[in-house]
C-alpha cells in the first residue's frame, strides 16, 4: 500500500512540475508558442524563510547574504539579511516621507531609489552609511546595473541607463513582448550575462529581456509555485524580488510580504 501511494504521489508531482511551462519567444514570431513541448521553466533548489512584513521592492545577493529594499511610507528600509534564517543582520530605515524602491550594488556602493520622491540614496555597501543623494524626475521602480551604468525602470515599458555619478539618463530602451506590444509596468530588475530579468507588476511571471533588441525572449511562469506554496497571499503580495548568485548561477525569488524565498535554477 505504501509503495502504491508513493507511486501515485510521484506521478502527481511529475505532472504538476511539467504543467508549468516557459514561454520562449522569437523576435520574428508573433504567434503563441506551442507550450506542449516546452521544458519546465525552472527547478526549485531550496526554500528559505522570508519576513512577511517586508514589502519587497529590491533584492540583491552579495557575500553570502541578501540585501533587500522594502517599501511603504513609515516602513521602508535597507537591510542585510541572513539567507538561512531570514533575519536582518543590519538595517537602516528611511525617513517616513520616503517610500523605498529598487536597489543595486555597484563598485562598493548601494543605490536605493524612492517611489515618488525623486531621490536616490547612495550608501557604503559594507556599513550602510549614507554617502550622498542623487535627484531625478519621475517615479522609481526597479534597478540593476551592467557593470558600467545603472539600469532602472519607472513602471512604463522603458529601461533607463543612468550615469552612476550624476544619475543622468544616458540611454533609453523601450521593451516589447513577443506580440509587439509594450511591456508596461516593468518593476524589479536583475542583470545577468547580458540579459535583464524583470518582474512585471501584478504578473505571475518573470520576463527575460534582451536589452540590445528591446524584446522579451522568454517568460517564466510562477503561477503553479505560488498556488502550491503561497495559496493565501493577498492581492498586493505580488511576485517581486530577483537576486542572482554568480557562484551557483542560481536565482533567489520572492515577493511583497511573502513568508518564503525560493532558490531556483532557470532551464
Amino acid at each position: 500500500m505504501k509503495l502504491f501511494i508513493s507511486t501515485i504521489l510521484g506521478f502527481v508531482f511529475i505532472v504538476s512540475c511539467n504543467n508549468t511551462s516557459a514561454v520562449e519567444t522569437n523576435n520574428n514570431n508573433t504567434s503563441t508558442p506551442n507550450t506542449e513541448t516546452a521544458k519546465p521553466p525552472f527547478q526549485i533548489i531550496a526554500q528559505y524563510p522570508h519576513s512577511n512584513t517586508s514589502f519587497t521592492e529590491g533584492l540583491e545577493y552579495h557575500d553570502s547574504t541578501l540585501i533587500e529594499s522594502t517599501g511603504l511610507y513609515g516602513e521602508s528600509k535597507l537591510c542585510r539579511t541572513n539567507l538561512a534564517s531570514g533575519k536582518d543582520i543590519s538595517k537602516t530605515g528611511l525617513d517616513k516621507k520616503y517610500f523605498g524602491e529598487g536597489i543595486t550594488q555597484f563598485k562598493g556602493k548601494i543605490y536605493q531609489m524612492t517611489y515618488k520622491e525623486g531621490k536616490c540614496f547612495v550608501y557604503d555597501a559594507k556599513t550602510f552609511k549614507k554617502l550622498s543623494e542623487l535627484s531625478y524626475k519621475g517615479e522609481g521602480w526597479g534597478m540593476t546595473n551592467d557593470g558600467k551604468q545603472l539600469i532602472m525602470s519607472d513602471g512604463s515599458n522603458n529601461l533607463y541607463y543612468r550615469n552612476p555619478n550624476t544619475f543622468a539618463i544616458e540611454n533609453t530602451i523601450a521593451i516589447f513582448d513577443d506580440t509587439g506590444k509594450p511591456l508596461d509596468s516593468i518593476n524589479e530588475l536583475e542583470y545577468v550575462d547580458g540579459s535583464v530579468y524583470a518582474n512585471v507588476w501584478f504578473k505571475k511571471y518573470i520576463a527575460k529581456i534582451d536589452p540590445k533588441s528591446g524584446r522579451v525572449v522568454a517568460k517564466y511562469d510562477f503561477t503553479n509555485l505560488m498556488n502550491q506554496y503561497l495559496p493565501s497571499l493577498s492581492d498586493e503580495a505580488v511576485l517581486n524580488g530577483i537576486a542572482y548568485n554568480p557562484t551557483t548561477k542560481n536565482f533567489y525569488i520572492t515577493g511583497k510580504n511573502w513568508p518564503l524565498l525560493f532558490e531556483i535554477k532557470f532551464n
